[in-house]
């Protein structure tokens, strides 16, 4: 049958022929190995993706990946968690091989939170697993933040029989079996039959092997017990043994002994690329020999086995069977040629110590990786690690090669080729551009980012080295031989058809004298490398994947699948079913296995994160969840943060696209990290892990299974190719666990874990490492285990180690495991430091100026101390790829870098060992980054701080040990030093608990060694809101506190706690001074009769005792007597003096406290004084607590209280209103003086007057000589009443007559302003075309004054008709709605009928200028005095300037303007003018008259509003009624009801007014005209009447009398007589008795002095008053209160006649009907009372 393999495909079976020139290489080369995966550029153009191109898939197009668009992948296609599509969670019970399922964990949000703190929870038992599941709360579930238009990657292909370990063993095996006979000639199409069956020739070979060799089985007789292996048992035949016997000698036997003597050649020159022997390795090396022996491993021997090999090769040409070799000295020496080879797996296995040109080989063996063996465009064969991608220039400076090759990948990490950034990068990785064999890739940091948003770049190139093989990308095949070196006679060249490198036949051993008519194959590829890796795959999107998954899936089960009856359809796969199918097509050999794409190793720095980003969603808060794996590698706990920069793959995550059987092989992680991985959506993901523990059994396990990969692989696990079934490992012993992964889950791998698994489908994952602190030692383990197979690490652990210790925030946490890695870092540095040392002095012979310094005399060795950060590759030792951080050591020749390890030994410069030990010639440099000195300081300081818990621990278990009683202070101490120390500390809880204790213990004590304790213990004060049974329950413990019992349970407890304090000592201290106290105190008090007066001594024992803050009974005996000692030495001398009423009050209080006896004399003198205080203060309450303070008396009291017991405060209260009196009647009597000064100017304002008679109602009483000031006060009001009643505003307010006439005195200013001049009718500025601007009043401007009040246009204008004149609406109360615009109007002025609408009576000037005649006589300044005088002053100059228009001869009816003009200006005047008003009234009227009738003469100018209702009406008008008595109860006018003993002088009163004439002048008319149904009468009786004037009633004016006597109170209108029952109407009652008022004072106590409050003087009267009918008054008064018998009550009465509210003499004032209406209608008064002012400001 024919024979496949993905590995190493070479030619396909059937007839093969040399090729004597060079031909087109083979569709298909191994790929190199020492990656963690390899790839092959694919050999079809099968493998293009949906909707790509055959360029594109194989990845030719110069297209970039970031460039391209596709359709975008909808996320409800795939399973994606928190959405229907999701996965449900199973547990598969039962699984295939019977695996045990990992742990499963459901965390809560809490636990969720800290990604690090619940790794720590779980890792004890997720440890014994090596891989445990995590599934995130429902409320974490981030967003998918990949563009799926734009997001495009490139697959692996994967065949999946090529991964199983023992599937490519065998596939291998039979591949070069079929090349070796066809080497031959003779094919091997099919596998030889035995009982018709094929005979499986692996297995029978392995058969035979296990059994110790074809000749001890033929010896042996074991054919038949092979067969029944083989699984021939079922019919044995005769022949079996013979069948198998032939087959085997036949076709394996040959095979056999040609690997028995070529394999040891071939593997010598592998080791020779490799630059060393493979390490570690199971076998003995083939070149350890030459190595020590310091012969060039390229220069082989005629009688090495890889000479005996070619030998036996070439004369099998011409054979049948191999010849013998003939014996070495026989042999020709071979050529010195070049070699040809390099190395092939990088990363571990690179050729470290090749010369600049290649080294000389032996004949035989020719190159696989030459120029030959490549093909000129991207499908050529994968190029050899050794071949660098880079050129050399002149000064070794790496150049990126402009075109592209094709790197070898491995399955879920990057290939082993650093590789510079190209323009076709994209094309042909997922960003992989690694660095020799490393997962991770460090990466530069100052060039620019490849992807929007992400700080990652490109990694950097590494500069190859010195020695490094040359490029042969150029060469063609067949260019020169691999042996001679040379291009010469190319005819003769001769191909291997495997890996076409070309020999010369006269170059081999033996030579060829023709080109053989068969394939023929060259040693290595008979022997084979081992060499595995996967074909590149093509560009997908993740649409194009997903449908490319669809279709395998639905191709692949479309015959695997049962019909499902209850769904009427085939039934789909299960998890198990998938499960099973892929470990099937694994182990299969013979069948077709399918091809699977795999997209591994994506990188997030040029494809974007499946997680949101800080640099794209800066507001997402998944950007910043310490679960999002770009996060989560730089956790603050997490060590990786003490990585210099970002590693691709470990600290940055990487994404894995996978479809159905896409698989990953068996792996751990790098450095032996821990590793999260994440499934964003998509489907089920099945992982094995086999934990940390069994690492070691499991790649025992490997080996054995295939030790013919690990032969020339031994750091094939390294790789991620090879997979074994889970039912092998666990025969070998080895624990193997399996788990599910779904959408939205994390699956965690623990250190050194292996892992591998496969894809159920289509699904999107990503991934990363971190490292907590546990990881550390594994970590080491982890690097250790990297420089034993000499492959480089992903960092330096020791830079991370010492980055972490030069951290200024080194904490406790990390110093417990940075302190001993610290330590193991310092013993092995200084371990290799002192043997390289040792040696070094061994060879030199000199001082070493290491240790010594730099002086003369000393060693040639260059040394320095270099503490900069270098490119990673100038730590990086040429031998075993570690990182020689700390110390390396430099050949200034090569430039190459040894680890100290392996220092003097490495052949870096074709120098002798010793010469480089020695460092002669300065040829070579030690250089140290620090000093051991330096580093041990570093450690020793880490580790003391590490070590903190430890000391402190170790100190308090001594301390404790060695005392029995401890020291508080020192515990203190200890504790406050462990609380700063941020651990857990074992001791300190109880430590804490037990000083805790002792100072509940002090603080106890304290209380009984401080004299405040209540200011001590403030935390236990009750509070302002505490409750009484809180404050009960404070006070019984300050109780229970202040026993003496309680001091001696305290130092008993002292001494149970066990411990020692100062207040131990004091304490018993104080308890010995009670004791001492209590025995004096008793010998004091017995003799308590003997003592009379208080003494020292009792003073300092009693203040002895209250010292100790304790409740001592001695304590309370002494203090009481002792208070009652001093309180009567203190009562004789408080006796002497006065005190007040409390104070003694107090002073019996304190003694009756003290058990004074009531009866004693002391005590009876004190209670005697207070009932005389009480006395004088009941008096004093009362007197001023009456109505009509008696200040007499009140000056009496307070002489008096000089020699009693008073009351403070009642004492300041009395001298208050002594001192208020006094001020006042000073106050009164100035006033009165200077209204009595003969120069008027001299007198009181009246304001001044005013304000000090308000000041007067705060006293109960008025000081003498009020009456007189209030009597001249009347007599000015009545000055100002007059006035009101001018301006007809006799009901207003006094107030209100200043602010009228500052309205009358501006009004009057622009009607008599003498610049208005007459002139033609205007129209107003409105009705202009251009208006002309002016001043507001129109004085001197241009700007025309209209109206009678003579003011600018304003509002709504309205023009006469007749004189044209406009005036304002306003000013003639027309409203604007009810002007029509055709309407026509005739002005007052033209036509006299026409009423002006006035709000106030017009004063005539000449009763004006006669009121003003009256101030000289005023008593006081009054303030309208200025503004009348204007008012005149105006009123006079516009008369006199009108005086040439005031005559009758030169009036004509040219005047006829100007008369208009001026008459319109005198109506506008508030004042009226009457001569010259009638006499232009007049002219008017004779030379345009308009009325039939003359206008008659105005006397008077009263206003034409409509009287102001009264409350009483406003009342009757709301409710509705027309009648007074119709009013509710309590609405109604109340009546006055005087008392009999009143009537007298009531009725004495009246009658002595009764002389005085009833006025019937009507508000608003000067005196003695009268309102009569005709009209207005004069004074002499005669009536003016207007047929348009109407006719007004109003009530007459009460005429009072001098001190307030009234007529008969009456009303008189025009249509008769008002009943003065008729209480809303009746005028104020001045001259009526006031109500009674309570007694002035009261009567004389009995037990004061009655001459103290006798007076001849009776209260109110002026002693100095000159009027005898004052003094009448006065006496009538007292007379009254004689006989009346009531304490003054008349005198009160006729006071409150004086006293009462102002008299007006104008309209009824207000009644007192009105005021207790006012009583009932309270709400409204305040109302009422300020709309009156408003109206009368109005007016």
């Amino acid at each position: 049958m024919a024979v496949s393999s993905a590995a190493a495909a070479g030619p396909a079976a059937g007839q093969i022929t040399f090729r004597a020139s060079p031909a087109q290489p083979a569709q298909a080369t191994s790929a190199p190995r020492g990656g963690k995966m390899a790839t092959q550029p694919s050999s079809t153009a099968n493998n293009a993706p949906h909707g790509s191109s055959n360029a594109q898939a194989n990845g030719t197009s110069s297209f970039p990946l970031s460039a391209r668009k596709a359709q975008p992948l909808s996320m409800k296609s795939v399973e994606r968690r928190g959405t229907p599509t999701a996965a449900r969670e199973v547990s598969r019970s039962t699984r295939l091989f019977g695996l045990e399922e990992a742990p499963t964990y459901t965390p809560t949000a809490e636990e969720f939170r800290d990604p690090f703190e619940y790794m720590r929870k779980i890792a004890p038992e997720g440890q014994k697993y090596g891989i445990v599941k995590i599934i995130p709360p429902d409320t974490w579930n981030p967003d998918f933040a990949i563009d799926t238009e734009r997001f495009h990657f490139r697959t692996r292909k994967q065949a999946l029989n090529s991964v199983e370990g023992g599937t490519r063993a065998n596939l291998n095996y039979l591949d070069q079996l079929a090349k070796f006979h066809r080497s031959r000639g003779n094919n091997l199409n099919r596998f030889p039959s035995v009982d018709k069956r094929p005979l499986d020739l692996y297995k029978l070979k392995k058969a035979v092997e296990t059994r110790g060799g074809f000749d001890r089985v033929c010896r042996g007789k074991k054919w038949a017990e092979i067969g029944r292996d083989l699984g021939y048992s079922g019919k044995i035949m005769s022949s079996l043994s013979t069948s198998l016997k032939n087959s085997y000698q036949k076709w394996l036997h040959p095979y056999e002994e040609y690997l028995r003597i070529a394999k040891p050649g071939v593997h010598q020159m592998l080791e020779f690329e490799n630059g060393g022997p493979f390490t570690p390795s199971p076998a003995p090396s083939p070149l350890k020999k030459s190595v020590h022996q310091q012969t060039p491993p390229g220069s082989f021997r005629s009688d090495s086995p890889a000479a005996r090999a070619s030998a036996a090769l070439n004369a099998s040409i011409h054979e049948s069977s191999v010849p013998p070799l003939p014996p070495a000295q026989e042999l020709p020496q071979p050529v010195k040629v070049s070699s040809g080879f390099t190395a092939v797996n990088s990363g571990g296995f690179t050729a470290v110590n090749a010369p600049q040109q290649p080294a000389p080989t032996s004949a035989g063996f020719s190159a696989v990786n030459s120029s030959s063996a490549a093909q000129h465009s991207a499908h050529s064969t994968p190029q050899r690690l050794g071949e660098s991608p880079l050129n050399l220039s002149a000064n070794n400076t790496p150049e990126i090669r402009p075109h592209g090759f094709s790197t070898p990948v491995s399955n879920g990490h990057l290939s082993q080729l650093k590789r510079g950034p190209s323009e076709d990068s994209e094309m042909h990785t997922n960003g992989e551009t690694d660095a020799s064999g490393r997962r991770s890739k460090r990466l530069k940091k100052d060039s620019a980012p490849t992807v929007a948003g992400s700080h990652m770049t490109q990694p950097r190139v590494s500069a190859p080295r010195i020695g490094m093989p040359r490029d042969r990308s150029k060469d063609k095949p067949g260019d020169y031989c691999e042996t001679c070196r040379k291009s010469s006679d190319p005819t003769a060249i001769l191909l291997c058809d495997s890996c076409d490198a070309g020999y010369h036949r006269y170059c081999l051993e033996p030579p060829l004298k023709s080109t053989p008519d068969y394939d023929w194959h060259c040693p290595r590829c008979l022997v084979g490398d081992g060499e595995f890796g996967f074909d590149e795959g093509g560009v997908y999107s993740l649409k194009q994947f997903q449908q490319k998954d669809q279709e395998f899936r639905a191709e692949h089960f479309r015959d695997k699948q049962q019909f499902d009856p209850v769904l009427n359809a085939k039934r789909p796969p299960t998890e198990d079913d998938v499960e099973r199918e892929f470990w099937k097509l694994v182990e299969n050999v013979t069948d077709k296995v399918p091809e699977v794409e795999y997209g591994a190793d994506v990188h997030v720095t040029t494809h974007g994160s499946g997680f949101p980003t800080l640099e794209k969603e800066p507001r997402n808060p998944y950007s910043t969840d310490p679960w999002n794996l770009n996060i989560l590698p730089l956790h603050p706990e997490s060590l990786f943060r003490h990585i210099k920069s970002d590693i691709s793959g470990m600290t940055v995550p990487w994404l894995y696209v996978g479809m159905c059987f896409s698989t990953f092989c068996w792996h751990n992680e790098d450095h032996y990290s821990y590793s999260a991985n994440y499934q964003h959506f998509g489907a089920t993901k099945t992982w094995y892990g086999v934990p940390g523990e069994d690492a070691e059994k499991f790649e025992n396990a490997m080996r054995e299974a295939v030790p013919e990969l690990f032969e020339t692989q031994p750091d094939l696990l390294f790789q991620l190719v090879t997979l074994l079934t889970p039912e092998h490992l666990k025969k070998a012993g080895v624990r193997v666990y399996a788990i599910d992964q779904r959408a939205g889950q994390f699956v965690i791998t623990f250190p050194q874990a292996y892992h591998a698994g496969f894809n159920h489908g289509f699904n999107f994952n990503e991934a990363v490492n971190f490292a907590p602190a546990d990881w550390e030692p594994k970590g080491e383990d982890g690097v250790q285990r990297l420089q034993d197979f000499r492959r480089q690490p992903c960092f330096s652990h020791d830079e991370l180690l010492l980055t972490a210790a030069g951290s200024k925030d080194v904490s406790i946490k990390t110093a417990k495991w940075l302190g001993p890695a610290l330590q193991r870092m310092y013993e092995k540095e200084s371990s290799v430091r002192e043997a390289f040392l040792s040696r070094h002095k061994q060879v030199s012979m000199k001082p070493c100026k290491v240790d010594e310094g730099g002086a003369k005399g000393h060693c040639e060795i260059g040394f320095e101390i270099d503490d900069q950060d270098l490119p990673e590759d100038d730590y990086l030792c040429s031998y075993c790829k570690a990182f020689a951080y700390l110390s390396r050591y430099v050949c200034k020749k090569s430039r190459k870098v040894v680890c100290l390890k392996h220092a003097g030994m490495f052949d870096c410069c074709g120098s002798t060992e010793d010469h480089r030990f020695s460092g002669a010639n300065g040829d070579h440099t030690l250089v140290y980054r620090i000093t051991n000195e330096d580093l041990r300081n570093a450690m020793e300081k880490v580790l003391e701080k590490g070590t903190l818990p430890d000391l402190w621990t170790a100190e308090l278990d001594k301390y404790l040990a060695e005392e029995p009683r401890p020291e508080l202070k020192k515990l203190r101490r200890l504790l406050s030093e462990g609380e700063k120390i941020p651990w857990a500390l074992p001791g300190l809880p109880e430590l804490k608990r037990y000083v805790d204790r002792c100072n509940d213990w002090v603080e106890r004590a304290t209380a009984f060694t401080t004299r405040k304790q209540q200011h001590r213990r403030k935390n236990e004060r009750p509070s302002r809101k505490s409750t009484t049974k809180q404050l009960m329950e404070q006070e019984e413990r300050e109780r229970e506190i202040r026993k003496v019992e309680t001091l001696k349970k305290l130092l008993a407890e002292a001494e149970d706690i066990s411990f020692e304090c100062q207040e131990i000592g004091i304490l018993q201290e104080l308890m010995d001074n009670i004791k001492h106290f209590q025995k004096r105190a008793r010998t004091i008090l017995a003799d308590r009769n003997m003592r009379s007066n208080p003494t020292q001594e009792l003073d300092e024992l009693l203040e002895l005792g209250r010292s100790f803050n304790l409740d001592i009974p001695e304590v309370e005996e002494l203090d009481k007597w002792l208070q009652q000692l001093k309180w009567y030495d203190e009562v004789r001398t408080y006796r002497e003096s006065v005190h007040s009423l409390q104070s003694i009050t107090d002073f019996i209080k304190r003694g009756q406290e003290m058990g004074i006896a009531e009866g004693e004399m002391h005590m009876l003198w004190l209670k005697e004084e207070k009932s005389k205080g009480e006395v004088w203060e009941k008096t004093a309450k009362e007197v001023m607590a009456s109505e009509m303070v008696n200040y007499q008396q009140l000056d009496a009291l307070s002489q008096q209280a000089k020699h009693l017991p008073v009351s403070l405060e009642t004492l300041a209260k009395v001298e208050a209103i002594l001192k208020k009196q006094r001020d006042a009647q000073e106050e009164i009597k100035a006033l009165y003086d200077q209204s009595k000064d003969p120069n008027f100017r001299n007198r009181p304002w009246y304001r001044d007057v005013r304000e000090a008679m308000e000041a007067l109602n705060e006293l109960n009483s008025k000081p003498p000589g009020t009456i007189d000031l209030e009597r001249e006060q009347k007599r000015h009001e009545d000055w100002m009443r007059r006035g009101k009643k001018l301006f007809g505003k006799a009901n207003a307010p006094l107030h209100i007559l200043q602010q009228h006439m500052d309205l009358v005195n501006a009004r009057n200013e622009a009607c008599f302003d003498l610049r208005d001049q007459p002139r033609m009718p205007v129209e107003p500025a409105s009705r202009e075309h251009t208006p002309v601007s002016g001043d507001e009043n129109g004085a001197g401007s241009t700007r025309d004054v209209f109206c009678i009040c003579r003011k600018p246009e304003a509002g709504m204008m309205i023009e006469c008709e007749l004189c044209h004149e406009w005036y304002h609406g306003k000013c003639l109360k027309i409203a604007r709605g009810k002007v029509k615009e055709d309407d026509k109007y005739t002005c007052p002025i033209c036509d006299y009928r026409v009423k002006i609408p006035r709000d106030a009576t017009r004063p005539k000037l000449e009763d004006l200028i006669a009121w003003y005649d009256e101030i000289p006589n005023l008593p006081f300044q009054p303030e309208e005095e200025k503004c009348l005088l204007s008012i005149i002053d105006k009123a006079e100059d516009f008369r006199l300037f009108i005086a040439n228009h005031i005559n009758p001869m030169v009036s004509s009816p040219d005047e006829l303007v100007s008369q208009r003009f001026y008459l319109r200006k005198l109506e506008g005047a508030d004042i009226l003018l009457a001569h010259e008003t009638n006499f232009f009234r007049q002219e008017l009227h004779k030379w345009a008259p308009v009325a039939p009738e003359p206008p008659p003469k105005v006397e008077v100018s009263l206003s034409t509003r409509k009287p102001r209702p009264t409350k009483q009406q406003k009342m009757m008008q709301q409710l509705g009624i027309d009648n007074p008595d119709d009013l509710p109860q309590h609405l109604r006018t109340k009546q006055h009801h005087f008392k009999s003993k009143d009537k007298d002088k009531r009725n004495s009163i009246s009658k002595g007014s009764s002389s005085q004439q009833e006025s019937h002048t009507p508000p608003g008319l000067p005196h003695g005209f009268s309102e009569t149904p005709n009209g207005i009468a004069g004074p002499s009786g005669s009536a003016t009447s207007s047929q348009q004037q109407p006719t007004f009633s109003y009530p007459t004016h009460p005429m009072t009398s001098t001190y307030g006597g009234t007529t008969s109170p009456h009303l008189t209108t025009a249509s008769g007589t008002i009943d003065p029952s008729m209480s809303a109407f009746a005028p104020h009652a001045r001259g009526a008795v006031s109500p009674p008022f309570q007694p002035a004072s009261p009567t004389t106590p009995s037990n004061m002095d009655s001459g103290m409050f006798s007076s001849n003087v009776p209260f109110g009267a002026d002693p100095g008053a000159a009027s005898p009918a004052r003094s009448n008054l006065f006496q009538h008064s007292m007379n009254s209160s004689q006989g009346a018998g009531d304490g003054g009550e008349g005198m009160r009465d006729l006071f409150a006649d004086f006293t009462t509210n102002d008299a007006d003499i104008g309209p009824p004032p207000t009644s007192h009907a009105e005021d207790a209406l006012n009583l009932t209608v309270k709400d409204g008064d305040e109302k009422e009372e300020k709309e009156d002012t408003s109206e009368f400001l109005h007016d």
